[in-house]
């Protein structure tokens, strides 16, 4: 199916000289007198590189049929991702090549939103936030509320975030997964 470039949107997978690539990021760019053009930012499907690309506004893009499905992340085997299919129960692989910043937030049991492409996972959307505890902390300083001086605390899966000076070892936080932010306490 062609798809008008205007009509392109972050996340969708297009089919662009015979190779698999998803939709990064998209802006109109309008020149004055000059012709409109779509910025596209594509990363391939295969080996991940990013790449640039313009195309003219009315230019027609093959985009591939792609489900979405949601799956439940179960734990990692070597440097892979397992899935389980919350439907069928089937057990899948996914390359931590589609999933690069997923070992930072996941510990089991989350639901993720995947893109399947003729039975395929072409990719994966992680949750927006996660709840993650705590595992070693600097000693809360009393007073220290004062100023906004934040410290670094270790995550139950080893990523590292900063957050504010009240928060001690054991307590359960709210990470953003796109911006690997501290939220709030749970």
């Amino acid at each position: 199916m062609a798809t008008k470039a205007v009509d392109i949107r972050r996340g969708q997978v297009l089919n662009h000289e015979g190779e698999l690539w998803i939709v990064h990021d998209n802006q109109i760019v309008a020149k004055g007198n000059k012709g409109s053009y779509m910025k596209l930012k594509l990363k391939h499907f295969r080996n991940g590189n990013v790449v640039d690309f313009r195309l003219n506004v009315n230019d027609r893009v093959e985009t591939p049929f792609v489900e979405d499905q949601t799956f439940e992340y179960l734990y990692r085997e070597g440097s892979d991702f397992v899935v389980m299919n919350t439907e069928s129960f089937d057990q899948l692989h996914i390359s931590a090549d589609l999933m690069p910043e997923a070992e930072k937030f996941l510990k089991g049991n989350e639901q993720l939103a995947c893109k399947l492409l003729d039975g395929e996972i072409v990719g994966v959307e992680l949750p927006n936030t996660v709840e993650l505890e705590v595992v070693d902390a600097p000693p809360v300083v009393k007073g220290a509320t004062a100023t906004n001086q934040n410290k670094e605390v270790t995550m139950e899966t080893g990523y590292k975030v900063r957050v504010p000076p009240f928060i001690s070892t054991g307590e359960m936080l709210k990470i953003d997964t796109r911006t690997g932010d501290y939220i709030s306490r749970v």
